[in-house]
Order: structure tokens, then sequence, then C-alpha cells
């Protein structure tokens, strides 16, 4: 052992040396010598080469989306203690059940029911009801899967970062779905990174930028943030000197990357430094190719309208979808697209004017995602590409308003909603769950947001739990299962 790295792998003094010891007595320094990381191999044969993952910021409405509810028109205006179904719903052990601190998330459950503020029809041969804000999304029913039986664990905003982890946000940052992916699969292409970031993520409340890290997986792992702008695609990568030739720059990089690497050779097992020695690489390396990726002049005009680039309504959310494309065709593992950010819980969170809200922001989303799923399917990417619509949760079948006023939106509901998926070896034209009458509880086939990133990384030929690391501990259910019911 060279002597700077015994006095750097000895800095923690008597403390360090001390448990030195211990984990040898216990035989885990053995074990964490033994263990390697995953090598880039799947487990198993892959359905799925890559994942776009779609997140909406703030709470899509399940009842207004994927899992309209004639009940709520019905019975309007009356509480929810005056229906058939009083005694299920309202059961408050129920409730709770799902909750990790009942006691501090306590929120009073409204219950004047509020009617459905749009309407909807069934879809394709396979029928699935859909509500009017998505008819885009509704021409696509006979290629998508609908999950209508899921829950989580957080009644606020907080369960942003839990759709992403499975952990509630008091517990910290862990890794997620999408830097699991990037862990035990690496990358396709050496010039971009294996799991890229569009659009504004989650804002501080919720989770920022834990909403797409990899916490003790490693820096290396995290989603990096790139713009829809093929002139600066993303900061801090273009020389800051103009006057330094490509030429020039690659040999500068040369030199770095020869001390690179006695570094590394001192320090092998330093992630940090390995993780900043790659991204020194990398970012070299998408100079040329983020900017090429992201020029969506290249792409003819029909395509561009099948995203709705055309129009200022979809053009913004279009063209992330565009890029989303391009960038797993070009090998990206893993794209994560946010919509929603407003710098607070998220342009989704209606609890007032849910009408006007949702019906607007639908109008953003619906006919790019829609094109990404026809455009997917039309170049034989959709088998190999799994697409994942996405909200923190639902909204409550009662209504809200300000005191004393009309009731016009709908409060947070963790108890039952729903996700939209395509491709990746997936059933199509499919539903699997269920809500009760109220769409309050999820009751048939309910499923925990683990369960959802379980069934992603088992179709990208991973098992989560041959990637665990030496003193992270998991819990059983951080794993989750795979949903069996939708995979063909």
């Amino acid at each position: 052992m060279k002597r700077r790295t015994f006095l750097g792998d000895t800095g923690m003094g008597f403390t360090g040396m001390a448990l030195s010891a211990m984990m040898f007595r216990n035989g885990e320094a053995q074990d964490i010598e033994d263990w390697s990381p995953p090598d880039g191999q799947s487990h198993f044969p892959a359905k799925a080469k890559s994942v776009i993952w779609i997140f909406n910021i703030g709470g899509v409405s399940h009842l207004e989306s994927f899992d309209p509810k004639p009940a709520l028109n019905r019975y309007a205006g009356k509480s929810i203690s005056e229906t058939p179904y009083a005694s299920s719903v309202l059961d408050k052990d129920k409730i709770n059940k799902i909750l990790l601190d009942p006691a501090k998330q306590k929120r009073k459950v409204p219950q004047e029911i509020f009617p459905l503020q749009t309407g909807y029809s069934r879809y394709g041969k396979s029928g699935i009801e859909v509500s009017d804000w998505f008819p885009h999304m509704g021409s696509c029913a006979d290629d998508i899967c609908v999950l209508r039986g899921m829950w989580t664990i957080d009644n606020n905003h907080g369960a942003q970062l839990t759709f992403h982890t499975g952990r509630k946000i008091t517990e910290g940052a862990f890794p997620t779905i999408g830097s699991w992916a990037s862990y035990g699969l690496g990358t396709m292409n050496e010039d971009l990174p294996e799991f890229v970031v569009l659009g504004n993520p989650s804002a501080d409340c919720c989770g920022a930028a834990w909403t797409f890290g990899s916490a003790y997986l490693g820096p290396e792992y995290a989603g990096v943030r790139l713009r829809v702008d093929s002139q600066n695609p993303i900061s801090f990568v273009k020389p800051d000197d103009v006057k330094t030739t490509q030429a020039e720059q690659l040999e500068n990089f040369g030199l770095l990357g020869k001390l690179n690497r006695i570094s590394g050779i001192d320090y092998p097992n330093d992630r940090k430094l390995q993780a900043r020695i790659k991204s020194y690489e990398l970012a070299y390396q998408m100079q040329t190719s983020v900017p090429e990726v992201m020029d969506l002049n290249k792409e003819p005009k029909h395509v561009r309208q099948l995203y709705g680039i055309e129009k200022s309504v979809t053009k913004t959310f279009g063209e992330k979808c565009l890029a989303a494309r391009r960038l797993v065709e070009k090998g990206v593992r893993f794209v994560q697209i946010f919509h929603g950010y407003t710098g607070n819980a998220g342009a989704w969170d209606s609890h007032r004017d849910i009408k006007r809200l949702h019906s607007g922001l639908a109008k953003q989303v619906d006919e790019p995602v829609a094109g990404l799923i026809k455009d997917l399917k039309q170049r034989g990417l959709l088998d190999e590409t799994m697409v994942v619509w996405g909200s923190e949760f639902g909204r409550t079948p009662g209504g809200q308003g300000n005191k004393g006023a009309k009731i016009t939106g709908r409060d947070h509901h963790p108890h039952g909603f729903s996700v939209v998926m395509a491709g990746g070896g997936l059933k199509k034209g499919h539903v699997c769950g269920a809500t009760d009458e109220l769409g309050f509880h999820a009751v048939e086939e309910r499923h925990y947001v683990t369960d959802l990133h379980a069934t992603v990384l088992q179709q990208m030929g991973l098992d989560p739990r041959r990637m665990e690391v030496p003193g992270r501990k998991r819990l059983p259910r951080d794993f989750g299962e795979p949903i069996s019911d939708i995979i063909m």
C-alpha cells in the first residue's frame, strides 16, 4: 500500500481503526472485499432495453383521466356517508392502514361528492374508459396498459419522492428507479449518459434532485439533466475558452486522463473519484453527441406534427417527448421526463378550479405522449421501449373549495390512483386492478409503487435482490413484486 493511500484510509484515526477491526471480526470486511458491482449484464433475458418515465407533478386526478366513476355523478352533492358505500369507504382503519404515520399525516376526508368534471368514452377494441380530456391517449387504448389499483404511503407531496424511491421523504435520499436501471445495466452508448432527465424536477418540498438521484449507489448513476436545445443542451460542457480548438482540447483531455488513471490506481475503490473521472470523459463526448440528438429540426414535418410541436400548447412538452424517443434510439437506458413544475407542489395540484387547470394541463401532455407511443410503434421500438405515465397520487372523490365557497377542486388521494404503461413486453389494451365505486380505495390488484419499479426492472432483465450493496440493507417493500397480470 502506498504511504498516501495508507494515510487516507486511516484518516479517521482510532475511530476508523476500531471500526475496521469490528468489521473484520464480524466478517463484514471480507464480504465487501469479495463483493463487486453489476457488470452490465442482465440477470435474465430482457424484454425492454429502455424506459421513458413520464412524471406529472402535483397529483393527476385518476377520476378525470383513466378511472372515471359514474357514481360520482349519481351521488353528486351528497355526503359519502349517505351512499351505500359509506361503511367500506370511510373505515378509519382502512384509511390509515397504508399511511406510515397516520397521526402526523391525518387529513380530513372531503365528504361532499364532487361530480366528474368531464365526460369519458370507451376506446378501441379493448373498450378502455378514458376521459374526454385525453382523447389522443384514448386513441392508443389498444396499445396501453392501465393500472387502476395503485396506492402509496404519503398523502402529501413528499409522495413525489416516494413514487421514485419507494421511501418516505423524511427518510432522506435513496436510489431512484432510474438509477437502479443505470447501476444494473450501464450504458449502450459511451457518448451519452445512461440516465437522462428532461424538464424541471420536483421542488424542494417534494424531493427536488433526490427524485432522479442515486444516493448510496454513487453519483455516476444519477440522472443527467439535459435541455431540448441543440445550441445549449447542457451546462458547463463547452470550453470557456472559445479559442481552444477541438484538437487542443483532445490533447488536454489526454493528459487529464493519464493523471486520472494514476489517481485511480492509488484509490481504485474511491467511487466519488471514479465518478468524477467518468464525468470528465463523458462531458467531452457529449459536446458533439448531445447537440446532435437534441436537434429536432432533423425530424420530418409529419413526425413533429405527431408530437404537436407545431402547436403552441403542445410544443414544449412535445419537444421533450420527441427528444426522449431520439435518446432511446441512440441507446440511452432511462429517460425521465417531468411535467408540471411550478416551484411548489406542482401544477397538477388542483385543490381549486380543477376543471380549468386539469383540462389545460391535459392539452399540454395528451397529444405528445400519444404521439410518442405511436412513433415508437411505427418505428418498431415500442416492443423494446417501455413508456410509463404517472403522478404521485390521485385526487379525492369528495370536493374542495374555499371556506363557504362553491366546491371546485379535489384533495390529495394516496389510497387509489392510476398509472398508464405501454410497450416493453407488457399486455396491450389491458386494465389491471380497480378502485371501489367511488374511486376511493384500490380494491383489486392493489399495488404499491415499488411493484411498479419491480415490473420495470424485471422487463429490463434485472433482479433487484441481486443488486444489493453491502452495508445497505433494503426493506422487503423496497424491492416490490413484479405485476404479473400485466406481463405478456
